[in-house]
C-alpha cells in the first residue's frame, strides 16, 4: 500500500523529530522532511523534490513564519494541503491562517489518535476542524443545515461579515463603515445570530466553507 507522504516544517527540531518517530509507527503515513521554517520549504519545492499529500506547519518561526509560508503556498502551490499544527491559540492566529490557506489547526497538545485523524481528514476530505475552531461551531448542531443562513443577512451586514473576516478590529470596522461602534456591536451580534456561530473564528470558517468572497 501506497503510503501518504508527509513534510514537517517546525523550527524546533526536538519536536519536529519526535513528531516524525510517531508518524513513522503509523502504516499509513511517511516523513519526506522535516524543515525549519516557511523558507526552506521553498526551497526545497524549488529543487523540484517530492510533492507531499500534506504539510505540518507550525506558525511562530524564524525566517519565515506560518502565516508567510501560507501566503506563498496559496501564490505557487494552490493545491498543496497544510495542517496547522502549533502552540498558538488565540483567535487573531488562527484567523489569519485560515484566511492564508490552511486546511486545518491543531494545537500541539492534541492526542496521537486524533492528530491521526485529522492528517486522515485533510488529506482525503480537504479540511479539519480541532478545539477551539470546533467550540466556534458547536452551537449549530448540523453544519450542512448553515449553507443558506447568509441568505438571511442584509446589506449592512454582509459588508460587516466580509470586514469580520479580515484583521480589522471592531473599532476599524466602525470607523470603515462609518459607524458608531455600539452599532457595530449589535451587527456583529445580529450576524452571529443568524449565522449560528460564536466567534470571528466562526465567521470565517462559514465564509470559507461557502466561497462567500475571498478571504
Amino acid at each position: 500500500m501506497k503510503k501518504k507522504t508527509i513534510v514537517i516544517v517546525d523550527d524546533h527540531l526536538l519536536f519536529a523529530q519526535s513528531l516524525e518517530s510517531l508518524i513513522s509507527k503509523l502504516e499509513k503515513y511517511e516523513v519526506l522532511a522535516i524543515l525549519k521554517n516557511g523558507k526552506e520549504l521553498t526551497q526545497y519545492f524549488k529543487h523540484k523534490r517530492r510533492t507531499p499529500d500534506l504539510i505540518l506547519l507550525d506558525v511562530k518561526m524564524p525566517v519565515m513564519d506560518g502565516v508567510q509560508t501560507m501566503q506563498w503556498l496559496k501564490k505557487n502551490k494552490p493545491d498543496q494541503k497544510a495542517l496547522a499544527l502549533t502552540m498558538e491559540d488565540d483567535e487573531e492566529t488562527i484567523i489569519r491562517m485560515l484566511r492564508s490557506g490552511a486546511k486545518g489547526y491543531l494545537l500541539k497538545d492534541i492526542h496521537p489518535e486524533n492528530f491521526e485523524f485529522a492528517m486522515k481528514m485533510v488529506i482525503e476530505q480537504g479540511f479539519y476542524y480541532s478545539g477551539k475552531i470546533e467550540s466556534a461551531l458547536r452551537n449549530s448542531e448540523d453544519l450542512a443545515e448553515t449553507i443558506n443562513l447568509h441568505e438571511k443577512l442584509t446589506d449592512k451586514e454582509r459588508i460587516f461579515l466580509k470586514y469580520a473576516c479580515s484583521e480589522l478590529t471592531y473599532k476599524d470596522i466602525a470607523e470603515e463603515m462609518h459607524l458608531s461602534p455600539k452599532t457595530i456591536e449589535n451587527y456583529r451580534e445580529a450576524v452571529f445570530k443568524k449565522l449560528e456561530v460564536k466567534t470571528r473564528v466562526g465567521l470565517v470558517i462559514y465564509c470559507i466553507k461557502n466561497k462567500l468572497f475571498v478571504v
